[in-house]
């Protein structure tokens, strides 16, 4: 469970502070550092606390609660809430309200990866920071246009907490720190050794789980090591192994099953006579196309395990309803981890300080079963076939799981590395007064993926033969089809030399440097004026190299069929410098400042950035905290988005030329919503380095009450709004494209057809000689404004009790109240929080209880995520809650066993009866289903 941290001076504050200075990994002992919190009497103590720096501010202070809110996670909370990952954990906040690609796209970009949305603004829009310095971005771009940590890398062993600042950053940390900032603190100081061992699996089949986990530490009277290792293997999760995902015919929408969709597992048509003969004759008399399969379809479709003679509507082909089976819906993977960090007092005064983290990750995606057809590999959908007499089309052929082997799909398998290692020296100065720390790091990121595809070339030359000539009565290419394997199942052996293995690269790094001092100024009349100043220096390089035969430039024969992959590379040096205050007005009012300025040198019009924020506390009794904070931010352009290299993919556009030309409403669906309007047509995408940076303000306002001993509350308002977001916006190309060849927008006002941005226009917009759109090349584009409020809130509540035990209960909820979004300047804002067409969550609940008693300890946790459009955007759906539990059980004073229950009620997702395409059901929910898993754990002194 996560909560709020609460005052400082108080009990509330002083349990957490102690939490935070020592947490171990087993609940069980985990809460020894509670109890240090408490007197023998059972009141919680008043001893004056040590400072802590807390994300946010650089400055250290002795009240963990600021200006804006802070949502801490500690290693024992991941643990009571059942969770394997930090990712998991995290991914449950109410406050991450967005929508992300998950496993279950296992045909995307980043299937391998784990990311974070937090206010729905995208994975991008937080920084994520380890021990507060900056992480190496995922070398492979999100959804092949963006940048964003990944945090599938993050060892849960070695998490001491994790702290989420809600709000604009960047005048402490600079770019990307527009949603907010979550900081990954890892465990210093640790003493002896816990071993722990979990092992589980899921209750519908498939996804067995192992993890190993050793942290331990050393300390001396001038030193001290801490360390950690984890090994995490999850077997995998395919479609097949859930039956309510396996096939099309599980498409809720169905009233009928014959209705279901059927993908084309052989299928192949021919003009036909009125006698039913094959004709290359467009002039023949009674001429149809006809379903040549007919006669022989069910000894066809026979020879298939997956394959179903379909004979709807006239047509007669072999159906493959099965197509998902092969899919994988969780990964298959093993990731081992390491962790070191060490101190040594070097004088009184110094400490010098190292940290290492390594990760190693081997994944497997299944993604679902190749296919090939005659347009894509002849460039043509019909051909005259001499053997048949006639026009030959529409041939295409699925390659099913039987001839791959293994009984999955496509497999395609991801080797990652991850290095993390910093060094540094800090300490004190001028008699105390202030702390200094100097750090340099370096983050690196690499992932190589491998994967099997179809060549084109050579399914040409299995399926079809060689190019026999030119049909002198069509223009179509004569091809000989070998209907034998076309017909018949293929050995693996002959699946394999239809393919090739393909191989990309990519790495990305960031290596930084920075100096930090912070300490008293001079004495107030309400007390110490402090401040916080910082020096840094940081280069970024990333590199995405697909294999060469992939690109889109490449004229070899061996490329994969019908695919282009999406390369770029490219560095940026940044240096900034910032200062922050916190200055006390009266005993009870704080004020904080702080400005920042970075400054960029990369291929971006992006040349510096200047940000700022100010924040008050004002605490009127001891147990109150009124609070509110002002701060702008920025985001400088993704690299990704600056230096993409050229990719192709088929799309639909939209040609609003032709629907204005024929003085018809472009944004009336009844006037230009047919295929009339939105041919399918080729693109190009590349990376543009005419962004400018997005820029953003922030505000919140909020209280703090600790109502009672052992009760607190927290609420807090946030407003953030976005402007020049970055994306594709192809809707703009086509608007402007008409614009600039009408000589009007839309509303009537001239344009001049000779602007430069008319020439662009007109160049990325390719029409041929009927006028036809036929290509189109896009690029990221700045878009207008993005704003988003919402209220969070929390409370906490602790009873202690002489005979039941110790009892906590825990709630954090968000409300999402506006998410309008402007695209282009001069636009009515559109909303976007309850637009049918948009999935991201309103609200967000989650809540925890535990309970302690002697030798047993258990806990129960769950989340709510609010409705979402169904996919007829007719209507919302039901929200969807999870439930998980445990009870654990110290056997001696070192070792403790626990029961894990994940998901306890089986949920998988909301029911939705409209959405009719796989895996029917929105990608935010989990299939996987529930989990049950036992864990045990000892701990050396």
């Amino acid at each position: 469970m996560t909560y709020r941290n609460s005052l400082s001076r108080n009990p509330l504050s002083f349990a957490l502070i102690s939490a935070l200075a020592f947490t171990a990994t087993a609940p069980a002992f985990a809460q020894e550092a509670a109890e240090q919190a408490t007197t023998n009497s059972g009141h919680r103590a008043t001893t004056e606390l040590d400072k802590v720096t807390v994300t946010g501010s650089r400055i250290k202070r002795t009240e963990v609660e600021g200006p804006a809110p802070v949502t801490i996670v500690t290693a024992a909370d991941i643990e009571k809430q059942g969770f394997s990952t930090v990712y998991d954990a995290l991914n449950t906040l109410s406050q991450f309200t967005g929508s992300v690609q998950n496993e279950l796209n296992a045909n995307g970009f980043t299937p391998n990866g784990s990311f974070l949305n937090l206010r729905g603004l995208g994975p991008g829009y937080q920084l994520v920071l380890i021990n507060g310095r900056r992480a190496a971005d995922y070398p492979l771009p999100y959804n092949g246009q963006s940048n964003a940590v990944n945090l599938a890398n993050i060892p849960a062993a070695a998490i001491d907490r994790i702290e989420v600042l809600a709000g604009g950053a960047s005048a402490i940390y600079g770019s990307d720190a527009v949603a907010g900032v979550v900081n990954i603190i890892m465990k210093t100081n640790f003493d002896g050794d816990l071993f722990s061992v979990r092992a589980g699996t899921t209750t519908r089949g498939g996804g067995d789980t192992g993890r190993f986990q050793w942290v331990g530490g050393k300390t001396s009277e001038r030193a001290s090591l801490t360390y950690a290792f984890e090994f995490l293997g999850r077997e995998a999760i395919y479609a097949r192994q859930r039956k309510f995902m396996d096939s099309t015919l599980d498409d809720p929408s169905l009233t009928d099953p014959a209705q279901a969709t059927s993908y084309p597992g052989i299928r192949y048509t021919a003009w036909v006579d009125a006698n039913g003969n094959p004709t290359a004759n467009p002039n023949a008399p009674g001429r149809k196309l006809g379903w040549l399969m007919a006669d022989n379809l069910s000894e066809t479709c026979g020879r298939f395990a997956e394959f179903d003679p379909v004979t709807a509507s006239g047509q007669a082909y072999c159906g493959y309803f099965g197509y998902p089976a092969g899919q994988s819906i969780r990964n298959s993977d093993k990731t081992y981890n390491t962790y070191a960090y060490g101190t040594y007092d070097v004088t009184d005064s110094t400490q010098a300080w190292a940290q290492l983290s390594y990760s190693n990750s081997q994944a497997t995606v299944a993604s679902s079963s190749r296919f090939f057809s005659s347009a894509a590999v002849l460039g043509s959908n019909n051909f005259y076939d001499p053997n048949i007499g006639g026009v030959v089309g529409n041939v295409y052929r699925f390659i099913t799981p039987s001839e791959i082997g293994g009984g999955g799909g496509q497999p395609s398998k991801y080797k990652e590395q991850s290095l993390d290692v910093a060094a540094g020296l800090r300490g004190s100065m001028l008699d105390g007064r202030f702390d200094w720390d100097a750090t340099v790091s370096h983050s690196r990121y690499e992932a190589d993926e491998e994967y099997n595809w179809l060549v084109q070339s050579k399914v040409r030359d299995l399926f079809f033969g060689p190019r026999l000539g030119t049909h002198a009565g069509t223009g179509y290419g004569i091809y000989a089809m070998n209907m034998d394997r076309l017909l018949k199942p293929l050995s693996s052996a002959d699946v394999k030399a239809i393919s090739s293995s393909y191989k990309n690269e990519s790495s990305s790094q960031v290596t930084q440097g920075s100096l930090v001092i912070s300490g008293d100024l001079f004495e107030m009349p309400a007390g110490s004026l402090s401040m916080a100043a910082v020096l840094e220096a940081a280069g970024q390089k990333y590199d995405v190299s697909p294999d060469a035969r992939a690109r889109l430039d490449y004229e070899g024969d061996d490329a994969p069929m019908g695919l282009t992959s999406t390369g770029g590379t490219g560095t940026r040096d940044r240096y900034s410098a910032g200062l922050e205050f916190s200055i006390p007005l009266l005993s009870s009012l704080k004020a904080n400042l702080a400005g920042r300025y970075d400054k960029f040198d990369d291929a971006s019009d992006v040349n510096g950035a200047f940000t700022w924020s100010s924040g008050l506390e004002w605490r009127p009794i001891n147990s109150l905290l009124l609070r509110g904070s002002y701060a702008t931010s920025f985001k400088a352009p993704d690299m990704h988005y600056i230096y993409a290299g050229e990719s192709g993919f088929y799309t639909y556009a939209f040609d609003e030329y032709a629907c204005r030309a024929a003085g018809l409403n472009p944004t009336s669906t009844a006037d230009c919503g047919g295929s009339l309007y939105h041919p399918q047509v080729f693109g190009t995408r590349k990376g543009d380095p005419r962004l400018k940076a997005e820029e953003g303000k922030s505000f919140t306002a909020g209280v703090v009450w600790d109502i009672m001993d052992d009760l607190s509350l927290t609420v807090d308002y946030y407003n953030i709004e976005l402007e020049g977001a970055i994306s594709d916006l192809t809707g703009r190309l086509y608007r402007d494209e008409a614009a600039c060849r009408l000589g009007t927008n839309r509303d009537g006002s001239p344009i001049d057809a000779n602007s430069d941005r008319c020439v662009e226009v007109l160049d990325r917009v390719m029409r041929d000689s009927n006028g036809d759109i036929v290509e189109i090349a896009t690029y990221p584009q700045n878009q207008a404004m993005t704003k988003t409020a919402g209220i969070d809130a929390s409370a906490d509540y602790k009873l202690t009790t002489d005979r039941m035990g110790k009892f906590g209960a825990k709630v954090a909820w968000t409300h999402v109240l506006k998410l309008d979004v402007q695209q282009y300047d001069g636009e009515v804002f559109e909303n976007r929080r309850d637009h049918k067409q948009y999935f991201n969550f309103r609200s967000r609940l989650n809540w925890e209880v535990n309970w302690e008693r002697d030798d047993w300890a258990a806990s129960v946790y769950g989340y709510r995520w609010g409705s979402l459009p169904n996919w007829a955007e007719t209507g919302r759906i039901a929200p969807h809650i999870i439930w998980n539990t445990n009870i654990r059980k110290k056997i001696t004073n070192k070792a403790t066993v626990g029961l894990y229950v994940n998901n306890v009620f089986d949920k998988i997702h909301p029911r939705d009866d409209t959405y009719n395409s796989y895996p029917y059901f929105f990608y935010t929910f989990s299939p996987v289903g529930r989990e049950v898993f036992i864990q045990f754990d000892y701990k050396f002194n």
